[in-house]
């Protein structure tokens, strides 16, 4: 199943709200200069443009019913959070007045629809909420059980698998290293509460599916909240426990770090 069944418009739109609140939040503590160790080389500032930037890059492609070029406008003139509270308002509004299954391009083609958009941005603030608070020295927001795991599936098949074979050059260097195994079933495992996944690395992309199989290198498990910072890079080592070849879990994760950076 692509999209966990439970996870609907209406739960992703509460969670869009709370985070992006919680993100706003943090970044309105005086910390502008603050720089954001989960993404080197930006500053508190520069995480709220690149957010402000993303939500009217989906506002705008909604709207006109293609990639908006040339991107982005010269926002260097507007306040951040003035510009971060404006572009919110306009994606919030855009999709409350769309139909979730009305036509909008994205990058995913199997899905091309509104829907889309609510479940990445919902996804998208949950990851740079969490990038915000580290910057602001703020303890972490707990993620909900059922959107980490929704957020895990996503980027293990949206991100990692679709990625890999439609985008195979953000992969080559890392696939160009695939360990050894002498078996053909390279597999991983991933179990996250009531999610489990297994990733098939293979040397012309990698699959991911639901469900976990007895024949894996290793199986990589966290809680749903961990799993989701540790697979986005935002939680170190320590947040996972691996059983079989933890070079295998290793390999896992710098795959999805050349996709999701």
């Amino acid at each position: 199943m692509d999209q966990p069944a439970f996870m609907d418009n209406h739960r992703l739109l509460d969670s869009l709200a709370s985070d992006y609140g919680l993100l706003r939040d943090a970044a309105s503590c005086g910390a502008a200069e603050s720089p954001v160790p989960s993404c080197p080389g930006w500053t508190m500032t520069d995480l709220v443009r690149h957010v402000a930037e993303v939500y009217l890059h989906k506002v705008t492609a909604i709207r006109l019913g293609e990639w908006p070029e040339p991107w982005p406008p010269d926002f260097s003139a507007q306040q951040p959070l003035t510009l971060l509270d404006r572009t919110y308002e306009e994606l919030t509004a855009e999709f409350a007045s769309r139909d979730p299954a009305a036509p909008a391009p994205t990058w995913y083609e199997p899905q091309q629809d509104v829907a889309f958009w609510i479940r990445r941005m919902a996804q998208e603030t949950v990851i740079h909420r969490i990038d915000a608070e580290l910057a602001a020295g703020r303890p972490l927001s707990p993620v909900p059980d059922d959107i980490a795991i929704d957020g895990i599936d996503e980027v293990l098949k949206r991100f990692l698998a679709y990625g890999s074979v439609t985008w195979p050059e953000e992969f080559a260097e890392v696939t160009g290293e695939r360990l050894e195994s002498g078996s053909g079933q390279d597999t991983v495992a991933v179990a996250a509460g009531s999610g489990t996944w297994t990733v098939r690395p293979r040397p012309d992309g990698v699959e991911a599916a639901d469900g976990s199989s007895g024949d894996v290198h290793a199986t990589v498990t966290a809680a749903p909240p961990a799993m989701l910072t540790w697979l986005w890079g935002r939680a170190a080592d320590e947040v996972i426990t691996v059983s079989g070849d933890p070079a295998w879990a290793a390999y896992l994760r710098r795959l999805l770090a050349a996709m999701t950076g």
